[in-house]
């Protein structure tokens, strides 16, 4: 028989989220997680906020909503207000009601300075950390280290000249008719033109960085992240967001080793690495830290004759490595260095972080601690599950 719509629409339903939610839905785990995570930052967060006025967005809302976004691939925060709206399994992890009208998405905006100036994100991946390193999942000997380019959410065309363009001029559009009609996306020629970051800044994004990946690659506007990982299951264990140079990869290795000791009381023993850390004094900085570097070399050496005194130690430390080079412990490192590339590969294909939305780099250093929580908390769940 054919079944048929019933036109009378009830007037009231009872809906039961946990019910709706299968038992063995993969957010079930990490949303014990995160939620137990939150209940110890239940202090923190109170700290963050006014004890008068208007009630704000719970905090915890908002963390969940962000971590959504990155486990989700969610484009826009506007997107992500939508899906909370219509999707009930996104209200489910973030503890609304079926009829709770959602929030505005200028909440996310009007919050950021909030959740940076407590430190709400960057301790809420630090407990992501522990809870990882608590459960035996982490060595506690041997990292990894890398970095990658984030695109900038700046163009091209607004990489204008620091001195010789009038303040009041640099963020006007070029081009138009004489009835001062000004186009939207304006023709800009840049052949003949020599730019670079001593003489230009983007006036939209002005921490981005004009660089080249490498030969052949095209220039564009970066942001560089860097991230820490343990050699055993890949786990993200510091993240950092710098300025694109090609100094940045050596000088943020050793705060990020650093910053690994004092929140975690964790000493590495090895750090792999790739090419881009074939610095002398940078492998020196690690031998001081009691380190020992598993660095991939360059081929080209320097000529010992042409030194100078002060410059012998960073050339023995350069020494040293080629003579570990042969080694097995070398080997492994650098099998398992590729791990930190999986990091890089989940956090910009599903975290978004290929080219980021956000302008700030401390903005951007929020999404990539919240991507690095997701991902590590995506890894926790099928290793405790395994």
């Amino acid at each position: 028989m054919r079944g048929k719509f019933d036109a009378q629409r009830a007037m009231f339903f009872a809906i039961n989220l946990e019910e709706r939610v299968r038992a063995d839905h993969p957010l079930r785990p990490i949303k014990r997680a995160v939620d137990a995570i939150l209940a110890n930052m239940a202090g923190l967060l109170e700290g963050a906020y006014s004890t008068t006025g208007r009630p704000s967005v719970p905090p915890e809302r908002l963390l969940k909503a962000l971590l959504l976004q990155c486990l989700y691939s969610v484009r826009s925060e506007a997107q992500l207000i939508e899906r909370l709206d219509t999707d009930l399994l996104f209200r489910w992890f973030c503890d609304m009601d079926p009829a709770e009208p959602v929030f505005d998405a200028t909440a996310f905006t009007h919050n950021r300075p909030r959740l940076e100036s407590g430190a709400l994100i960057t301790t809420f991946f630090e407990q992501v950390v522990a809870r990882a390193i608590r459960a035996g999942l982490t060595s506690d000997e041997h990292f990894s280290v890398d970095g990658t380019l984030i695109e900038s959410y700046a163009s091209l065309k607004s990489f204008k000249p620091i001195e010789s363009t009038p303040p009041e001029d640099r963020d006007s559009p070029q081009g138009g008719d004489g009835n001062g009609f000004q186009p939207r996306n304006v023709e800009v020629d840049f052949h003949g033109q020599k730019r670079s970051n001593a003489t230009h800044r983007s006036t939209t994004d002005g921490e981005a960085r004009l660089y080249r990946k490498s030969d052949g690659q095209p220039a564009r506007l970066y942001h560089m992240g860097h991230a820490l990982t343990e050699n055993r299951h890949g786990l993200v264990m510091a993240v950092a967001v710098s300025e694109a140079n090609g100094r940045a990869e050596p000088t943020t290795a050793c705060e990020l080793l650093d910053d690994l000791r004092q929140r975690h009381a964790v000493a590495a023993r090895t750090v792999g690495a790739d090419r881009g850390y074939d610095c002398g004094a940078h492998l020196l900085e690690l031998e001081k830290r009691g380190v020992t570097p598993h660095v991939a070399m360059l081929k080209t050496a320097r000529d010992p004759t042409t030194l100078r005194h002060r410059q012998w130690p960073a050339y023995r430390a350069r020494v040293r490595m080629r003579k570990r080079l042969g080694d097995a412990a070398y080997a492994v490192s650098q099998r398992c260095r590729k791990k930190v590339e999986e990091c890089f590969g989940w956090l910009k294909t599903v975290a978004g972080l290929a080219r980021t939305r956000l302008v700030g780099r401390w903005k951007i250093s929020q999404q990539m601690h919240l991507a690095a929580a997701a991902f590590n908390l995506v890894r926790m769940r099928s290793l405790l599950n395994a």
